[in-house]
């Protein structure tokens, strides 16, 4: 048989098999019918499926071979379909330089006839350094006013054709939202392909995986859809996203459609519990913050102590959107199982940008083939007017960069206010070192957020204590030559002792940041940081006050600035502060 014939029979054979081992019935009482077993065909390689069997002249029945629900037939024949593509992932180490320029000039070919394309003459751009020359770094701020055209219909203007779907991103300065645009270039190439690549890496690194035997969770956003005018709709991206799977996914996925879609995020979380408690699931998707308020209310409707208890087959957590370290301990608490696996993805509004491809190693992949150029600019010289963005191939190990896109979306040039840090070159391997306005540097520290992440994991292994949320900003004292940092955190578990937690914390910081280590030395300009424990449930309360429960939203980890932090210990005085979440 020639060999696109069979990979199209074999594909054919896998997704009947999703869609059969994956159907179920709902009861009228909301329980659940299990799961079938499939009958087909002993040579359905061989043979056209649902076709004609022209060996024996007649159409081919599938009911021959009884295969039990419980076998791993499924996953071990998408395992197959994933060998070309991870081929391609694994040549990132060898043409990272070369992927990069197809990726940019593609780019510009594709936009050359937009209103963007032709101010800045894309036709007669060849190469990177004239693309650096004419095109300016932008903003969400440059670019906003292109960006209301195209929500309001006007085609071929930053990308081409009309954009339908945007996704609702946190502000600026100047915003309350910021809408970023959603092509289907970009959703295709760069956000499904991503979730396809994560899957691919994960059944190579676990080829014991029952991955496609089980449901799939995820916890999306907290917005759902809805229509900013008739002919443009915004939402969170994973709203969005899930809104325009491929249908085959949504046999593998829970809980439905409706539900994860819904507004109200307390709601949600109860109708997804409602919804999914009872059912075999295998793995969770979403953000490891609001995932574990998610898995306590599991384990409360179940009357359970662990997941294992509830979920036997669950196996892989994906998660992303902030740094799971903090609650690392948490997870391994409530799922004791040594064949649960944590894999990182880095999917934003603007892109999929990352996976973690080695259980391993922390470090993400950047995936260099998603309709996505990539720039740098060294932290060092973010905040200047005269800002140099590199290219892929003049980055270096151990330095912060401020990332810079030019998408499949339309962004060009774009700053998207996260910054990256690379551990390896060829192939090119980062840990998310922070937000740009995400830090504290009031008194030459340089702290980051990773810094914070991983000293506050250390102050906690190291004293026993659980983390659930944390904040945290300057403090100058009278003369502002000096002060110290506040930080603002809720224990799941608090430490015997705050002051010996804040010591250890202290220590960390100074054992992972240099210019931390050399403010602190001799308290020349930075004294002691001081911990202040929060209330119970004080984050959840004040993103509920400011209606950002759920999804992408969370109190930012460090901030230069005390307007955040102020507010919050403002909260935590009150009665307000510290009353229960369902209040």
């Amino acid at each position: 048989m020639p060999p696109v014939r069979f990979a199209v029979r074999y594909r054919a054979v896998f997704f009947y098999c999703v869609f059969n081992l994956n159907k179920e019935d709902d009861k009228e009482d909301g329980s659940v019918l299990q799961p079938n077993c499939i009958r087909f065909s002993e040579s359905v390689a061989g043979s056209s499926l649902f076709g004609p069997d022209r060996r024996a002249g007649r159409v081919a029945d599938p009911v021959q071979i009884l295969i039990p629900k419980n076998m791993n037939l499924i996953t071990r024949s998408a395992s197959r379909l994933y060998r070309s593509r991870l081929r391609t992932v694994e040549s990132y180490g060898s043409c990272a330089v070369d992927i990069q320029q197809v990726q940019l000039k593609k780019l510009l070919k594709r936009a050359e006839k937009t209103v963007w394309g032709k101010e800045y003459g894309y036709g007669s751009i060849h190469d990177y350094a004239t693309y650096v020359q004419r095109v300016p770094l932008q903003t969400y701020d440059t670019l906003k006013s292109l960006i209301r055209r195209m929500i309001d219909g006007e085609k071929d203007v930053l990308w081409p054709a009309a954009v339908k779907w945007y996704a609702r991103s946190s502000g600026t300065t100047n915003d309350r939202s910021k809408f970023i645009p959603v092509t289907p270039e970009i959703m295709r190439s760069s956000h499904f392909q991503g979730g396809y690549d994560t899957t691919g890496l994960y059944l190579r690194n676990h080829p014991e995986s029952r991955f496609f035997a089980g449901k799939g969770l995820i916890l999306g956003g907290s917005h759902s859809l809805f229509p900013l005018n008739r002919k443009a709709h915004c939402g969170d991206l994973s709203a969005l996203l899930i809104r325009n799977l491929p249908s085959w996914v949504n046999l593998v996925r829970i809980p439905k459609k409706r539900i994860i879609l819904m507004d109200e995020w307390e709601s949600k979380i109860r109708a997804i519990v409602a919804h999914t408690w009872n059912r075999d699931v295998g793995s969770l998707s979403g953000i490891p913050s609001w995932m574990l308020a998610l898995i306590r209310e599991v384990l409360k409707k179940a009357g359970r102590e662990t997941l294992t208890e509830v979920w036997p087959n669950l196996e892989v957590f994906f998660h992303g959107g902030v740094s799971f370290e903090p609650y690392r301990t948490q997870y391994e608490s409530l799922i004791p199982s040594d064949r649960m696996h944590y894999m990182e993805t880095y999917n934003a509004s603007e892109g999929f940008f990352g996976i973690q491809d080695d259980p391993a190693d922390s470090s993400l992949l950047l995936m260099l083939d998603y309709g996505i150029f990539y720039e740098f600019i060294p932290m060092t010289e973010s905040g200047k007017e005269s800002s140099v963005a590199l290219p892929l191939e003049e980055v270096r190990t151990g330095v912060n960069y401020a990332l810079v896109i030019s998408t499949a979306g339309g962004l060009w040039r774009y700053r998207i206010g996260d910054t990256v840090r690379f551990t390896s070159l060829f192939p090119h391997k980062f840990v998310i070192s922070g937000r740009t306005q995400h830090y504290i540097n009031a008194f030459g520290e340089e702290l980051m957020v990773d810094n914070a992440e991983k000293g506050i994991q250390m102050a906690c292994r190291q004293t026993g204590a659980e983390v659930n949320g944390y904040t945290a900003a300057p403090l100058f004292l009278l003369d502002r030559a000096k002060g110290r940092h506040q930080w603002l955190i809720e224990f799941e578990k608090p430490p015997a002792s705050i002051e010996a937690f804040a010591a250890a914390l202290d220590h960390a910081l100074q054992t992972l940041n240099s210019d931390y280590e050399a403010k602190r030395y001799r308290e020349i300009s930075l004294q002691p940081p001081e911990v202040i424990p929060a209330r119970k449930h004080l984050f959840h309360r004040w993103l509920k006050m400011k209606g950002k429960l759920g999804g992408q939203h969370k109190v930012p980890r460090l901030s230069n600035r005390r307007a955040i932090l102020d507010e919050l210990l403002a909260l935590n005085q009150t009665p307000e502060g510290y009353a229960e979440k369902n209040d």
